[in-house]
């Protein structure tokens, strides 16, 4: 399949009135007990972008031998988290009775709706030597109309997500449309997810069909619209189609969709349109009300304040 002859080729270049790019997101550092994140979103000049109103980036760290990552299980409502990995391998356990390891190129989604809880470990069988972590988490606020849904996990194998491998453009969509592909995952809100490697030199067209969109500079420089923009960033784009220029390679995420209908209020990991429905999770947490994990004795206790 050749993209030149997609849509997305043919779209009108960004009003020379509006910025192809709106806002520039520098990650903040945050220690998660044993490993740090760098977080993108929620900040403070951008709460959001489409439905994903938290973003990081996990690692790249490497786990000395006998040491890994240990996220005790701890609480969700009112959105769905996407995990994918670049490197490493992380274990899922979650209430609903879930237990699979996540590997590169694979998507973990879970949506908590009403409540689910969930532990992310690195797996045993990983532990001897030494093990790396690289990857992003994103959560996705859910609609209104989907905030209490039955909590539920999908994983997608590397397998299973179509990709794009031509003229210097290696893409692998995780979500939503784009140059004509289509993924499997399900979502429950328009969403867009894709793992782009650009080759030094290779250009990638996007158009504005996704009426909110950021690009996540995982490594390399690129230029959007001829302006250069260094890796480790979150570019919010402006309305219009854009081209993306790699001159000496690089690899990147194109997120977006829907923008959020309505507010949403986020505190530890609980997020609602709701005040009063967070209040109530963080009370049912306290008193033990939620579902446990099964085969984990362990849990995060409810913080007094919800952290940066």
């Amino acid at each position: 399949m050749s993209w030149h002859a997609c849509p997305l080729a043919e779209a009108h270049a960004t009003p020379p009135d509006e910025p192809a790019v709106e806002l520039e997101l520098v990650p903040r550092t945050r220690d998660l007990g044993g490993f740090e994140v760098g977080r993108v979103l929620p900040a403070g000049r951008r709460r959001s972008v489409g439905p994903f109103v938290f973003f990081d980036q996990m690692g790249p760290s490497i786990f000395a031998p006998g040491q890994g990552m240990d996220v005790r299980p701890h609480p969700h409502i009112g959105l769905a988290t996407l995990t994918y990995l670049f490197e490493g391998e992380i274990m899922h356990r979650d209430s609903v009775g879930s237990a699979l390891a996540i590997q590169p190129g694979a998507v973990n989604l879970m949506t908590a709706g009403r409540g689910i809880v969930h532990s992310e470990r690195t797996p045993e069988a990983a532990r001897p030597v030494p093990a790396p972590l690289f990857g992003i988490q994103a959560w996705m606020a859910l609609p209104r109309q989907h905030e209490e849904t039955e909590p539920a996990f999908r994983h997608h194998a590397a397998g299973e997500l179509p990709t794009l491998d031509e003229q210097g453009v290696r893409l692998r969509l995780v979500a939503g449309e784009l140059l004509g592909l289509q993924s499997p995952v399900e979502t429950l809100s328009e969403t867009l997810y894709a793992d782009v490697e650009l080759d030094a030199g290779a250009r990638l067209p996007l158009d504005d069909r996704v009426a909110d969109r950021a690009l996540y500079l995982v490594a390399g420089e690129i230029e959007v619209n001829g302006h250069a923009h260094a890796p480790g960033r979150m570019l919010v784009l402006g309305r219009g189609a854009l081209e993306l220029l790699a001159p000496a390679g690089a690899r990147l995420l194109v997120i977006g969709g829907e923008p959020l209908d309505g507010r949403r209020h986020l505190w530890w990991n609980f997020v609602s349109s709701s005040k009063e429905r967070i209040e109530a999770a963080k009370a049912d947490w306290r008193e033990g009300r939620f579902a446990a994990v099964p085969g984990e004795r362990e849990h995060i206790p409810l913080p007094d304040t919800p952290g940066p």
